[in-house]
C-alpha cells in the first residue's frame, strides 16, 4: 500500500517538477541564462494566490489568476531589473556574464524570498484547492485535487508543444535557440524574443506555483529547495533539453517522494543533489543534452 502512495504522489509532484523545469529549460535554451531566482517566483506566485483568497476574499479561480499574473510580474521584472541590464552592460567582460547573471538571479530570489517572509511571515500556506475531495485508487485514498495538479500540468506541457512546434512565434523562439544570430539576420529582434521567452516562464512558473500552493502548500522556506530542485532536473536532463528535463523530473520527483516516505521529508532533496554530482561525473552533458 505505501508503494502505491510513493507511486501515486511521486507521479503528481513530477508533474509540477516537470512543469517548473521546463520554463527554467526553455529560458536557459533561448537566452543563456540559469534563473536561480526559479524557486522564488513559483513560491511568489503560490503565496500571491493564497493572499487574495485570505486577505482579499477572493474565490479560488480568482486566487489562482492573481498568483499567475504575480509570477509573470516577477519573471518580467527578474529580466527587466536584473538579467537585461548585465547582458547589455559594457563594463562588464562577455565571458564574465554568465556568473553574473547567475549570481545576480540569485540574490533577486534571496531578496523575493525576504520580501515574502516580511510581510507574509515564515508560516506555511495553503491555497484553497480547485478541486476538493477524495477518491480511492486500489484502496489508496487520494485527494482529487491531486490527480486535477498532474493533469493540468501536462495539459499545459503539452500546450507549450503546440505553442513551440505548430505557431510561428513558437518555431521563431525554437529558431532562437538553435542559431541566435541566424534568427537575427532573418530580421527578428532577439530582446523581442527574450520577453516573449520571459513571459511564457513567468506564465509556466505561475500556474506550477499555484498547484503546488493548491498541492503541498508553500512557505518563504521553500525557495531554495525548489530552485534546487530544478536545478538538479536541467542539469540531469540535459541543459537546454526540454526532453531530458521531463524524464529527469520524474526520477528527482520519485526520489524525494520515496525519500520524504521513507526517510524524513527534511532530507528529500539530499539523494537528488547527490545524483546529481554522480551525473556530472559521469555524463556532464546530462541524459540528453548537446552542451
Amino acid at each position: 500500500m505505501l508503494a502505491l502512495q510513493i507511486l501515486i504522489d511521486g507521479f503528481a509532484i513530477s508533474a509540477l517538477y516537470a512543469l517548473g523545469a521546463t520554463g527554467f529549460t526553455l529560458i536557459f535554451g533561448v537566452s543563456g541564462v540559469l534563473n536561480l531566482s526559479h524557486g522564488a517566483v513559483m513560491v511568489t506566485a503560490a503565496v500571491a494566490a493564497w493572499a487574495a483568497g485570505n486577505v482579499l476574499h477572493l474565490d479560488t479561480y480568482a486566487g489562482a489568476l492573481v498568483g499567475l499574473l504575480t509570477a509573470l510580474i516577477a519573471a518580467l521584472a527578474t529580466y527587466f531589473a536584473v538579467v537585461q541590464p548585465i547582458q547589455r552592460s559594457r563594463r562588464i567582460p562577455n565571458e564574465e556574464k554568465e556568473i553574473f547573471i547567475l549570481t545576480a538571479t540569485l540574490l533577486w530570489g534571496i531578496m523575493l524570498q525576504e520580501l515574502i517572509a516580511y510581510f507574509f511571515t515564515n508560516n506555511a500556506k495553503t491555497v484553497l484547492p480547485i478541486v476538493e475531495g477524495v477518491v480511492s485508487i486500489l484502496g489508496v485514498r487520494t485527494p482529487k485535487n491531486e490527480i486535477f495538479t498532474a493533469i493540468i500540468c501536462w495539459m499545459v506541457i503539452g500546450l507549450l508543444w503546440l505553442l513551440v512546434n505548430r505557431t510561428k512565434m513558437g518555431k521563431t523562439v525554437l529558431a532562437a535557440s538553435m542559431n541566435p544570430r541566424g534568427v537575427t539576420l532573418l530580421g527578428h529582434e532577439l530582446t523581442h524574443i527574450y520577453i516573449v521567452v520571459w513571459a511564457i516562464y513567468g506564465i509556466l512558473a505561475g500556474i506550477a506555483g499555484v498547484l503546488l500552493g493548491m498541492f503541498l502548500g508553500v512557505s518563504s522556506y521553500s525557495v531554495g529547495p525548489l530552485t534546487a530542485s530544478a536545478f538538479s532536473i536541467v542539469v540531469l536532463g540535459g541543459l537546454g533539453s526540454v526532453s531530458g528535463s521531463l524524464i529527469a523530473a520524474y526520477v528527482v520527483g520519485y526520489l524525494e517522494t520515496m525519500t520524504a516516505y521513507l526517510i524524513s521529508p527534511a532530507y528529500r532533496t539530499i539523494p537528488a543533489l547527490l545524483l546529481l554530482i554522480v551525473v556530472m561525473y559521469i555524463r556532464p552533458q546530462g541524459l540528453l543534452g548537446r552542451r
